[in-house]
Parts: C-alpha cells; sequence; structure tokens
C-alpha cells in the first residue's frame, strides 16, 4: 500500500468521523457501510470503564479527530518528508495513556503514515476506541490488518517505542525501553498569556480550552498568566457556561475536595462556584483548579514561558507578541504537524 492509498484511507476515516461527531450518531458509518453497530458497542463500553469519558467528551475528540484529517492536512504533512515506497519496515510499540478518549491516535496514525507496523499497548482507562478506530480503518482497507495489533499485557518483538504517561511512568520508561530507539513523553499543560484586553468571546474560547475534557490533557490550560492589575471578574462572567463540569460527579468532587484543602489550610483564592483560582508557581494543577501568576512585561512573560518549557505543550494568547502562541479555542484542535512536546514523530519513525 503506497503513501497515496494511506493519505486517502486516511482522509476518508477523518470525514466519517467528523460526520458521526456532528451528528453524535453512528449513522455516517452505516451508510458507507462500515460497522456501525460495533463502534457504538465500544463507545459505550469505553464509558463504562472511564466514568471520565462522556458522550460529550468522545464526541468532541472523534470531531477533534475527524477535522485533522482532512485530505489537504494530510497531504500536507505527508509532503513534508520524503516517505521512502521501499522503506524497511520496523514494528513500533506505542504505550498509550489513557488520560483523554483516544489520546494515542496521533502515534497510532503516524506510525501507519510512515509505512511502520503498529503494536498499541492499551491503557485500562481507554481500551476500546482506538481499536474501535481501526476496526473502521480496515473495513476501509483490508490491507492495513498486517499493520495493526493491540495489546494490554506486556509488549515484546518490537523495533522502537513511543511511550506517553506521567512524570513517574517516564523514569520507569527510561529504564525499560532506553536500549531501544525512543521517544517517552512525560507531564505537559497549555498556558494561557492574557492582556486584559480580551473580548468576551475569547475568554468564553479560553473556557473551552479550560474545561473540555475536565481539563485532563496535556493540551488544557492549566495556568493563567495575567497582568499585575489583572480583574478576574470579566474573566468569570465569560466562563459561566461551563459551570455544567459540576454536573459530573468526579470533577464536583474534586472541586468539593479542592476548596475544601484551601480553606482550610487558609491560602488565598478566587472561586466562581465551579472553578478554583490559586496564585501560584507551578504549571500542573488539579482538576478544577487553575494557577495564576502576574506579569508586569512581556519580558517576564518570555521568560516564564521559557523556564517552563519543559513542561508547556502549547501556549495560548490573543497577543501576537506571544511568540508561538495560538488562538483561544484552538488548543484542543492541533494540526497533524503540531507534535507533542516538540518532538518531530515522523522525523523520528523515518530514521529507525
Amino acid at each position: 500500500m503506497d503513501i497515496y492509498k494511506r493519505i486517502e484511507v486516511f482522509a476518508g476515516l477523518g470525514k466519517v468521523l467528523s460526520l458521526a461527531a456532528v451528528q453524535q450518531s453512528f449513522e455516517p458509518l452505516k451508510a458507507e457501510g462500515l460497522d456501525a453497530d460495533s463502534f457504538s458497542e465500544s463507545f459505550n463500553r469505553t464509558k463504562d470503564v472511564n466514568a471520565w469519558f462522556t458522550d460529550e467528551s468522545i464526541f468532541k475528540m472523534l470531531y477533534s479527530l475527524g477535522v485533522s484529517l482532512n485530505r489537504e492536512d494530510i497531504e500536507r504533512w505527508a509532503g513534508m518528508y520524503e516517505i521512502a515506497p521501499d522503506l524497511q519496515q520496523k514494528k513500533v510499540a506505542v504505550v498509550m495513556a489513557g488520560n483523554i478518549p483516544a489520546v494515542g491516535f496521533h502515534d497510532f496514525l503516524s506510525v501507519l503514515m510512515s509505512g511502520h507496523k503498529v503494536l498499541a499497548k492499551l491503557s485500562s482507562d481507554d481500551p476500546y476506541l482506538i481499536p474501535a478506530i481501526a476496526d473502521v480503518l480496515i473495513d476501509m482497507e483490508p490491507a492495513f490488518a498486517d499493520m495493526i495489533d493491540f495489546t494490554e499485557g506486556t509488549i515484546s518483538d518490537f523495533d522502537a517505542v513511543i511511550a506517553t504517561g506521567s512524570n513517574n511512568t517516564a523514569r520507569y520508561f527510561d529504564y525499560y525501553f532506553g536500549r531501544y530507539p525512543h521517544i517517552i513523553r512525560k507531564n505537559r499543560n497549555a498556558l494561557a498569556v492574557l492582556s486584559g484586553n480580551e473580548t468576551k468571546d475569547e475568554l468564553h474560547a479560553l473556557g473551552d480550552d479550560i474545561f473540555t475534557y475536565y481539563g485532563l490533557g496535556c493540551r488544557n490550560v492549566s495556568k493563567l498568566l495575567v497582568p499585575r492589575d489583572y480583574d478576574f471578574r470579566e474573566f468569570f462572567e465569560a466562563i459561566q457556561d461551563f459551570s455544567m463540569a459540576l454536573d459530573h460527579h468526579k470533577y464536583n468532587n474534586n472541586y468539593d475536595y479542592n476548596k475544601s484543602i484551601f480553606l482550610v489550610n487558609g491560602d488565598p483564592h478566587f472561586d466562581n462556584g465551579f472553578l478554583l483560582l490559586k496564585e501560584g508557581a507551578g504549571m500542573t494543577s488539579p482538576v478544577s483548579v487553575l494557577h495564576y501568576e502576574r506579569y508586569d512585561s512581556l519580558e517576564q512573560v518570555d521568560a516564564i514561558i521559557k523556564d517552563e518549557s519543559d513542561n508547556i505543550q502549547c501556549v495560548i494568547s490573543t497577543d501576537e507578541r506571544v511568540a508561538g502562541s495560538i488562538p483561544p479555542g484552538t488548543g484542543q484542535y492541533p494540526k497533524l504537524w503540531d507534535y507533542a512536546d516538540g518532538v518531530d514523530t515522523m522525523e523520528f519513525l523515518l530514521k529507525i
């Protein structure tokens, strides 16, 4: 199967996933002669095994995947590399996280687009979604069946590794996989830089970057940088619609717990009834909590971003002077070439 066929099939996958997400129905799969019933079953089993994965969050991810897999972007992405038709095919183990739905898909996609075989070790928190997507892919092009394997157990017989986990698990990954060609990822989060000139719509869009997947993703905003005299009232008013996060019992429990800790410890904080803001230098924050830090100049912002570069997945801002930033509301819609941790996965795969 050449690269042009792989592009065609993934573009077709993107179309059917985005349609399913928009309609919140699996009829688009059925319309293409695909096994909609099996996909629906996997969708429901996913919700049973992980309470964080709701209908809304799974469809949100399917839409994000579908939008990214448009033919123009796939062709542009593939065109950045020399993907040889006679590539010596290797087996690449992909150790997937389970913090948000189908979070390992980009690695899965990259391995297959490069022409290698993928051996995916599934997270117990998300064991059904990517296999369901793979089944759709194989229905579209049976040749993919020989390139895809899944396991929830110990992985063996592989040539390279891409592993994603926490800072703690990354140490184990280094120990077990260090002798293989590897990419090992740790915790990261998004940082938002506010100028105080944002419109209500822009602040509302920032709410998507904060609350989508209940803040559990590496591209979710966990910290705000705000001007020294910033007043949070407009921010809180703009994100009021996201109070529905409290309808989820796990989010609600986290909010109640963190609020209690702040009150017992006498920690100064802001509270709008569903989100807690606490001043602090750290990047990573608990569910229902955002850290914030005040700044006096853009030079100070640049210094903070530089110091925290190993912990930042992306920077969100309306201020074009903030280098490399993306607009509010786009954090969960990375392009295919927006690589996690800034490591070019495709380049790595083509060199193993």
